[in-house]
């Protein structure tokens, strides 16, 4: 099955696949490079939290940074502090929803990245808050819940 539109056309579903076979290899005596390639399990390398990644300073919280974006381009700041290990309160009521919808996005991943949080204050306002800090109460949001704040009137 060397022809494109085939594959294409199996992947879409349109067509059904068909099984190949293949040939048996000619036996090799025992002891053959062939074999000892073959024996070897394939490495694997466990998925765990990088042990280089930057850790800001675990200390007294001193500072927390207000952000009251216009554009999403403002989402730089945002994420400049955040990656120092200072918490960040956005406030997106000067921006349009497409663009503070885009801005939710952003500071989900970023947070996510970081091992931070993100959560939500007021329909407008959230936090961004590092892994090292702890904030108490409800609100912390998922990817898909930052819909129903932007949703035209």
């Amino acid at each position: 099955m060397s022809n494109p539109l085939k594959k294409t056309m199996v992947y879409l579903g349109l067509a059904d696949e068909e099984e190949t076979y293949e040939e048996p290899q000619p036996h090799q005596p025992r002891g053959s490079r062939q074999q000892e390639v073959d024996a070897k399990p394939a490495p694997v390398t466990p998925l765990r939290r990088p042990a280089v990644v930057r850790q800001p300073a675990a200390g007294p919280l001193s500072e927390i940074l207000t952000v009251h974006p216009k554009q999403y381009r403002d989402a730089q700041v945002i994420a400049e502090n955040f990656r120092e290990g200072i918490p960040v309160i956005i406030n997106l009521s000067q921006m349009s929803d497409a663009d503070a919808r885009r801005l939710i996005d952003f500071a989900s991943g970023l947070s996510l990245g970081l091992y931070g949080r993100i959560e939500r204050v007021t329909s407008k306002v959230f936090l961004l808050s590092p892994e090292n800090i702890a904030v108490s109460g409800e609100g912390s949001i998922a990817q898909g819940e930052a819909e129903p704040a932007f949703a035209q009137s």
